[in-house]
C-alpha cells in the first residue's frame, strides 16, 4: 500500500476510535511510524486527510445506493440496502458522529457534501419507487419523497443525536443497530402486507446480529 493511501486508512482508524478532534497529524504519523515531514509531503494538513476520507465515503455511498437493475428478489434487495446503511455509518461512524462541526470548518467540503447528498437522495427516491413495484411500500409520490427526507435525516443525525443526549455516549455497533431498527418502524406503516412481512424479517435479523464485540470511540 502507498504511503498515502496508509495515512488516509490509519486517519480513518484513529478518528473512529478517538474522535476526529483528539487526533493530530502527528498521531497518525506515529500510527504508521513515519515522520511529520512524511506526512506532510502527501498532505498539508489533518483537514486534507479528512476531504480526501470524505472523498471514499462519497464514492461507497453513491455505489451502495444506486439503483439495481434487473430482477432481484424483494428480500434480497431490502437487505442490501439495510446492510449497506450499518456499513457506512459503522466504517465512516466518526464523520456521522460529528458530521456538524466538521463541515462547518470546512466551506470547501460542506458544499461537496450537499452536492453528493443531493445525488443520494435522487437515488433514493427512485429505490423506493421500485419498492412500489415490487408491492413493498404502498405510497404515492408526494409520500415517497417525504419517506426518503425522513430516512435520510434519520441516517444522518442518528449518531449526532446519540453523542448529543450524552456526553458519554460511545459509538458501538449495537447503537447503529437500533438506528437502523427506527428506520424500519418508520417504514413499517407505510408498507403492504408483503413489505411488512419481509420488513418484520430484516428486522429479527437487526436483533440478532451479534453486539458481543464491542467498539467505539
Amino acid at each position: 500500500m502507498k504511503t498515502r493511501d496508509k495515512i488516509v486508512y490509519a486517519a480513518l482508524d484513529l478518528f473512529n476510535l478517538d474522535g476526529e478532534r483528539n487526533v493530530t497529524t502527528n498521531h497518525i504519523a506515529a500510527h504508521i511510524e513515519i515522520s511529520p515531514g512524511n506526512l506532510y509531503y502527501h498532505f498539508r494538513n489533518k483537514q486534507e486527510i479528512v476531504r480526501e476520507i470524505f472523498a471514499l465515503y462519497s464514492q461507497e455511498l453513491i455505489e451502495r445506493f444506486t439503483p439495481i437493475q434487473g430482477q432481484q428478489e424483494s428480500l434480497a434487495l431490502l437487505k442490501h440496502y439495510l446492510d449497506s446503511i450499518f456499513n457506512l455509518m459503522w466504517k465512516y461512524r466518526f464523520f456521522y458522529a460529528n458530521l456538524p462541526e466538521i463541515l462547518q470548518r470546512d466551506p470547501k467540503l460542506h458544499d461537496e457534501y450537499i452536492e453528493v447528498q443531493e445525488r443520494l437522495q435522487g437515488n433514493l427516491v427512485n429505490i423506493l419507487r421500485a419498492f412500489v413495484e415490487l408491492d413493498l411500500l404502498a405510497i404515492n409520490e408526494k409520500e415517497l419523497k417525504s419517506l426518503v427526507t425522513t430516512l435520510h435525516m434519520m441516517a444522518v443525525g442518528w449518531l449526532s443525536y446519540q453523542s448529543a443526549m450524552s456526553p458519554k455516549t460511545k459509538i458501538t455497533e449495537e447503537v447503529i443497530q437500533q438506528g437502523m431498527l427506527h428506520m424500519i418502524n418508520v417504514v413499517k406503516p407505510l408498507s403492504t402486507a408483503k413489505g411488512r412481512e419481509q420488513l418484520s424479517l430484516l428486522e429479527d435479523g437487526v436483533k440478532m446480529m451479534g453486539t458481543a464485540e464491542s467498539r467505539s470511540f
